[in-house]
């Protein structure tokens, strides 16, 4: 070990996280403290108000969803089972984001609504069964395995919006890298030094989806989750976290501690949000999601989010949902893969929502 790592590992064990959770610790006063933070860490606050579960809940951005203009339909395809529209809408400060919204042939309305959150790759195209230039797919897929085809296949309305940076919302010169090549690197430096974060941005434009989701007619109120893989997994889990409406979380290839994970190598920019080990460790930002369910996905072999850390993380959320007096809306799917989606038990998780 080098003085630079020594450096680096003293300054991580004499952090105090300020809202560590202990047994001793009071639930509903750490919730309500640690979900302000993390809204602030994200750039989430001061914001615009929404409609709240409880008049104790803050306020966070975009639960309403009351674009400038209404969502324009860029295509409709008529699939196996199934209706692909992309839909494009303005989320803020200028920007539109187009999303996948995958319908039930036959749906008319009373469907569970999934959010498919992508992880790194060449963005939303990746989980719908599309080549990076929009034309099916006939090649196996890869770590995302199509897992929003496969929440439509079972019955679910599913959004797959295209995360800031990847995909159509790159910058011009990752463009034309090629299209596994994204601009998070790019995008979070210069957010960071404007005082905001990628994390942020992708966290309130989650939020926008949920509140498209909702003013679908097919989609049955009240009745939302959300599943994303790594990058994804991050976005879903803080999003879930702040954002009351969604009912059901599953954080694939993400869950973990940040001294296990994110800290033992070179990540990608876009999982550091400035000052949040000052706050709380992964597991403690996740546990936010309770009382409401979440499955935790964690593959053998990852070496992104690695088993042992995962364990660790399974440890603190049971003792927060256990003190939410909520400990069946907690589970995990230790399965014997990589850095993937499993979907073992994930699709039959999310069916608590129906």
């Amino acid at each position: 070990m080098t003085e630079t790592s020594m450096y680096l590992q003293r300054l991580l064990d004499e952090n105090r996280p300020a809202f560590a959770y202990t047994a001793e610790t009071d639930w509903k006063i750490w919730r309500s403290g640690l979900k302000d933070r993390l809204a602030r860490r994200l750039g989430l606050h001061p914001v615009q108000a929404y409609s709240r579960t409880t008049p104790e809940e803050p306020a966070y951005a975009g639960a309403s969803f009351a674009p400038e203009e209404p969502p324009v339909v860029r295509e409709r395809v008529q699939c196996q089972g199934y209706v692909r529209e992309r839909v494009e809408w303005a989320t803020m400060d200028g920007m539109r984001m187009p999303v996948y919204v995958l319908i039930p042939d036959g749906v008319k309305e009373g469907r569970p609504g999934i959010v498919a959150i992508h992880g790194h790759g060449y963005g939303s195209r990746e989980i719908v069964g599309l080549e990076p230039d929009g034309s099916e797919r006939e090649a196996t897929p890869g770590l995302h395995k199509d897992f929003a085809v496969e929440l439509v296949q079972q019955g679910f309305v599913v959004a797959a919006p295209e995360l800031l940076a990847f995909g159509d919302r790159r910058l011009p010169e990752d463009i034309a890298a090629g299209p596994k090549q994204s601009s998070c690197g790019r995008i979070s430096a210069h957010l960071m030094l404007l005082g905001r974060n990628i994390g942020g941005v992708r966290v309130a434009e989650t939020m926008q989806t949920v509140g498209y989701l909702l003013s679908r007619p097919e989609v049955k109120p009240g009745a939302i989750g959300c599943m994303g893989i790594s990058g994804g997994g991050l976005v879903a889990a803080y999003t879930a976290a702040l954002d009351e409406r969604i009912g059901a979380t599953v954080v694939s290839g993400y869950a973990n501690t940040f001294r296990d994970s994110i800290l033992t190598r070179m990540h990608c920019l876009d999982n550091y949000i400035p000052g949040i080990l000052q706050d709380a460790e992964m597991p403690e930002l996740i546990g936010l999601i309770a009382p409401r369910s979440v499955l935790v996905e964690s593959g053998e072999s990852d070496r992104v989010f690695p088993r042992e850390g995962a364990m660790k993380a399974m440890e603190k959320l049971a003792m927060i949902y256990e003190a939410a007096g909520a400990e069946e809306e907690l589970a995990v799917d230790y399965f014997a893969g990589g850095h993937e989606i499993s979907g073992a038990k994930a699709y039959e998780w999310l069916r608590r929502l129906e």
